[in-house]
């Protein structure tokens, strides 16, 4: 912890939130009412609880996605129409943000993207991701969540096993330890960012988060999950 501390000193951390205004699976679901706030809320509230990141940013393209941030106190810069769409990639949205902020003389060492699809991230998953980022020297971080499920992949309408074998049936806690990317937190060094353009690139770490801080919302079912478990688990006052 300490040796983390030490390397981020005189470093600019900071956090992109980007939210679209549209969405195909649910209209307008950035701002949609889970647990009695926005959805985007429950990635703004842990992002201006961190100890380490000096600024928040939302990217977005709609108005009310920027009234609504503003109100919770963080900076919103506006997404070009163009970056918008729902085949834009959040690495397109980065170069236009940073160009923004290095008008205000202002040149980011490191960017945490904080995706509000995650609402069941907590303050303590974006400082401790950020120490790991730092203490292992990483190029980029991603958050992950551990797998324990069988995959399987299909050619010409046959299955074949990926980490299992069923001919040998294992059980799940025999398979080999796995993570899937849960979408929660991206750590990027800027310089490398730019030079590479894909998230996460060169030499990638893993923050792994649990499996329930893990949900994402796809569909509406998934909000009404990730209510339940903010009600239950009293995530207003974490």
């Amino acid at each position: 912890m300490q040796d983390a501390q030490k390397l981020m000193e005189n470093k600019k951390i900071i956090a992109i939130i980007p939210a679209r205004g549209g969405s195909r699976g649910i209209p307008k679901k950035n701002i949609k009412e889970i647990a009695g706030k926005p959805l985007i809320a429950w990635t703004i509230i842990p992002a201006l609880k961190s100890k380490y990141l000096d600024r928040v940013i939302v990217s977005t393209d709609d108005k009310e996605i920027a009234n609504i941030s503003r109100e919770r106190g963080v900076e919103v810069i506006e997404r070009p129409r163009e970056l918008a769409g729902d085949k834009s990639e959040i690495i397109e949205l980065i170069p236009p943000l940073l160009e923004v902020l290095k008008r205000e003389n202002y040149i980011p060492d490191v960017i945490v993207i904080l995706q509000p699809t995650s609402p069941l991230r907590l303050a303590c998953h974006i400082d401790e991701s950020i120490e790991i980022f730092f203490k292992g020297k990483h190029d980029s971080l991603i958050s992950v969540c551990p797998s324990h499920v069988f995959i399987y992949r299909t050619e010409e309408n046959k299955a074949f096993p990926v980490n299992c074998d069923f001919k040998k049936r294992q059980r799940r806690q025999d398979i080999k330890p796995a993570y899937r990317e849960n979408g929660a937190i991206y750590i990027l060094e800027r310089e490398n960012l730019m030079k590479e353009k894909t998230i996460p690139n060169g030499e990638v770490g893993l923050y792994i988060m649990p499996e329930e801080n893990s949900f994402e919302i796809d569909e509406e079912f998934d909000l009404w999950i990730c209510e339940k478990i903010i009600e239950k688990n009293n995530y207003f006052n974490n």
